[in-house]
């Protein structure tokens, strides 16, 4: 794995609470993800990137991603947080790319916001 693999495995899968993480690396339009077997199409990529374009109408509709419809809980310029029965995706951008955490049914949705959130800090303030 590489070194951004590792640390999203370190600090997010292996808190129980993230079932796959990627970051996304906006300008390019690709993803970094772990564990490698979580399969971004770029389709995916682009569904997650123009989330963040127009977040009041995110709040509103909602979106697809991987062929599930998702209810938007939490959308502005650095979050976006959505619900899909008992799943859910929560996302947050820094300056060049955004984080992708995936939880599911039996994770605890608090502790996959904290943890993306606290290594979103970390890359802003790193500026990756």
């Amino acid at each position: 794995m590489t070194q951004i693999q590792n640390l999203l495995y370190d600090s997010l899968v292996k808190t129980q609470h993230v079932e796959s993480a990627a970051l996304i690396k906006i300008k390019e339009g690709i993803a970094v993800t772990s564990p490698p077997r979580f399969d971004l199409q770029p389709q995916h990529i682009q569904v997650i990137i123009d989330a963040f374009k127009n977040t009041p109408a995110l709040r509103r509709d909602g979106f697809n991603f991987r062929e599930r419809n998702y209810k938007c809980v939490r959308a502005d310029k650095n979050s976006v947080y959505a619900k899909c029965d008992d799943d859910g995706l929560v996302m947050v951008k820094t300056k060049s790319n955004i984080l992708l955490a995936v939880y599911r049914e039996g994770m605890y949705p608090s502790v996959c916001v904290e943890a993306t959130e606290k290594l979103g800090s970390y890359f802003r303030e790193k500026e990756i």
